[in-house]
């Protein structure tokens, strides 16, 4: 087992590459049977990061369980050299995600290089197709299956013939060090980051558009004060760890399902992220400076919810999720910090509330309509927010099979 001392000493190439494998010493009953609880901690590539510039990065084929498994969890952290937790002061983590794809075994020109294979919905088209996907909260939140639940992967005969599945993680942060104003540079806010044309076509960026991902992508500065000095960029990781257990028949599969409160019918589709205006003197006299956002979207297959929790920026006091007639699934709540220590930053969400109802007290069916809500404080103007709301659901069927012997 490698230590964290261990890390320490070691040279940052076999970082890059360290995947600790690791036994649980606590075995997990699962209907009857002891199942070991493996898990596995790896780093992303490095990436350079000076005061307010931004790495958006996408690692393919990254280490991760191989074989037919049930994975019950994945965190993860930014981390310098020294495998030292990098506070949200220095680093701000916009996000991190992980999706799954297939991989063609062969080269061939007449078929792609390579499928995405997204999470069950529910937004359109690949909009929001992760099956793991934190903020600035990851290191106070949970992402737990609990038993006898298990997102299921690495099943070879899920894979379209002639490809193989693999992972890819998405990293996006921003160096806040000098800022010359930190929660805009978080917010992306476009007149900080002197961007005005989109990254991938060139097509100015609309006038009304005031911040958000289109002004803060990889490569991009936010303003720093004037007369600071940077020095040289800082070398960081992403450090993660999943945990999961070999695959079985005692196992019940969940289907992850993603809402966004700024969805809108097509052509719109999902927004991803959405601005909140600075309230009115009229609503700041009587102290109701809250935005409301609200969307409405049909979940395809039913079943019983063991796990949900939300997504907001800073400025976010809480989301919720409803059922078609109006009865509360989940709510969470984010938790600031009020320190200077990684986990605990003051003025940063530093951890979600989730949701672990009873087995078969939360249910949603077949093709209900479910409205996602997000409550941000309007006491100032923010760009680039979100309001993603993250479920799991169990086919009752299966559920009671599971529980059956």
């Amino acid at each position: 087992m490698v230590t964290a001392g261990d890390e320490m000493k070691m040279p940052a190439a076999l970082l890059v590459l360290l995947i600790a494998l690791s036994s649980a010493a606590e075995a997990l009953e699962v209907r009857g049977h002891h199942h070991r609880l493996k898990s596995m901690t790896a780093l992303s590539p490095p990436f350079f990061l000076r005061p307010g510039s931004v790495a958006d990065k996408y690692y393919h084929d990254i280490a991760f369980p191989r074989g037919h498994v049930a994975l019950k969890s994945f965190n993860g952290e930014v981390v310098d050299e020294r495998g030292a937790a990098v506070p949200l002061h220095e680093a701000y983590l916009h996000h991190w995600l992980v999706r799954r794809y297939y991989a063609a075994t062969t080269n061939s020109s007449a078929a792609p290089a390579t499928i995405p294979a997204r999470n069950a919905g529910v937004c359109e088209g690949d909009t929001h197709g992760q099956y793991y996907g934190l903020g600035s909260e990851t290191r106070r939140t949970a992402t737990w299956v609990p038993d006898p639940y298990g997102v299921e992967a690495g099943d070879a005969a899920a894979a379209p013939e002639g490809y193989e599945e693999r992972w890819m993680l998405n990293v996006h942060a921003i160096d806040t060090r000098g800022a010359a104003d930190r929660q805009g540079c978080t917010e992306c806010r476009c007149d900080l980051y002197n961007v005005t044309a989109d990254e991938y076509d060139g097509r100015r960026i609309a006038r009304d558009y005031a911040g958000g991902l289109l002004c803060c992508y990889d490569g991009t500065r936010c303003r720093v004060e004037e007369g600071f000095v940077d020095g040289e960029p800082r070398k960081l990781f992403f450090r993660y760890t999943v945990m999961w257990l070999d695959w079985s028949e005692a196992i019940v599969p969940v289907r992850i399902y993603i809402f966004d409160v700024t969805h809108k019918p097509l052509p719109v589709g999902c927004k991803v992220e959405y601005k909140i205006e600075e309230c009115s003197s009229e609503d700041r006299g009587k102290n109701d400076c809250v935005h409301v956002q609200v969307a409405k979207q049909v979940v395809p297959r039913g079943g019983d919810l063991v796990f949900g929790v939300a997504h907001q920026h800073a400025a976010g006091i809480g989301s919720s999720l409803h059922g078609q007639d109006g009865r509360l699934l989940c709510e969470s709540t984010p938790a600031y910090g009020d320190g200077e220590e990684a986990g605990n930053e003051a003025g940063y969400i530093v951890g979600m509330s989730t949701c672990y109802p009873k087995p078969g007290t939360v249910t949603v069916r077949d093709g209900e309509v479910l409205t996602v809500v997000s409550n941000y404080s309007s006491e100032r103007q923010h760009t680039g927010v979100m309001g993603l709301f993250y479920i799991l659901v169990a086919e009752q069927e299966q559920q009671q099979g599971a529980y059956s012997t």
